[in-house]
């Protein structure tokens, strides 16, 4: 197969992720088109439309003729255009999935896309379990970290002695709990002052995944599910707090095919701080909840086994196409 992804802006470096995972480790080929730049944190890119030089666009409309199925991400589709190419052109003899991603103007218009991919008899995938709730035909896909990357590895080189250091790295603070995790730390601090809160903004993504694995635990979000952050401390073999839901807790186990769970679950601002104290007063604990989370991912979560899920998705939709 021949696997064209498209998206506007690449969601936390998952389209690139996805690329390189099935270039690396299945016999089909993937190539993935970027429009813009956001946040400024530098993920890898393919064929990024702002660096094409002389409007040569030949080589994206190869891809676009060649595709046996095109993946779209967050919100791109076949209306739109890349450059002077309708995407709607290319599409006769091809196959195409809608991969969302929590954009937010995708959760406030769901039942609009609902209604789209039903009436055309389109696939959907999307990004974290919670999504399931408004595309209840979709599939989940799990993202991805790639797991043997140095960047991703455990980092065996800080002293034992050091003041614990707990992380958040939001990449938008409104809708990360980020407010609830300055006001916790503040008052973790006064009860353990040798404890550091470390708010990682504004950063390109490998100084972001470098400050993260010198830190000793990680808080996420608290919004239910769990995001990119999440996945790449737990395979630092970090202690990783979020507050996932039941929805969420049971995809897991059924994709992990596991009771156990990598993550430190806190549900509410109480539980926050429980889980904070207890992580930092025993430091054995803090990490052999990290060393576990490692295990489980390499056991569990590895980008063999998401690709592989993926490959299924593209299989069932090329038998749909022809």
């Amino acid at each position: 197969m021949k696997i064209l992804m498209i998206a506007e802006n690449d969601p936390a470096g998952m389209a690139i992720a996805f690329t390189n995972a099935i270039n690396r480790y299945t016999e089909h080929t993937a190539r993935l088109i970027t429009l813009q730049t956001r946040y400024n944190v530098n993920f890898e890119s393919d064929l990024h439309l702002p660096n094409i030089a002389d409007d040569d666009f030949s080589e994206v409309e190869q891809l676009l003729k060649d595709a046996d199925i095109i993946h779209f991400h967050m919100l791109f589709d076949e209306n739109r255009v890349l450059g002077p190419l309708l995407v709607r052109d290319y599409i006769q003899n091809t196959a195409l999935l809608y991969h969302h991603h929590g954009h937010p103007d995708f959760m406030a218009n769901a039942e609009t896309y609902r209604r789209r991919y039903a009436e055309s008899g389109r696939c959907a995938i999307v990004s974290t379990p919670d999504l399931l709730r408004l595309l209840p035909e979709s599939t989940w896909m799990p993202n991805l970290v790639p797991l043997y990357d140095v960047q991703f590895m455990p980092y065996a080189g800080m002293r034992a002695d050091h003041d614990v250091r707990i992380c958040q790295a939001p990449t938008r603070k409104f809708n990360k709990d980020t407010q609830m995790f300055l006001d916790v730390m503040e008052e973790i601090t006064r009860e353990y002052p040798r404890v550091q809160r470390v708010v990682v903004e504004n950063q390109s993504y490998f100084d972001c995944l470098r400050i993260k694995r010198g830190c000793d635990i990680v808080f996420d979000h608290m919004q239910g599910h769990f995001g990119i952050s999440s996945l790449e401390s737990l395979a630092q073999a970090k202690a990783v707090i979020a507050g996932l839901d039941e929805l969420n807790v049971e995809q897991i186990r059924l994709f992990m095919g596991t009771d156990e769970n990598p993550w430190v679950i806190a549900r509410d601002r109480d539980q926050l701080y429980a889980r904070l104290e207890e992580l930092i007063r025993d430091p054995d604990r803090r990490r052999e909840v990290g060393a576990r989370a490692r295990q489980l991912m390499e056991g569990h979560w590895t980008e063999q086994k998401v690709v592989g899920k993926l490959v299924s998705v593209y299989e069932e939709l090329l038998e749909r196409t022809t």
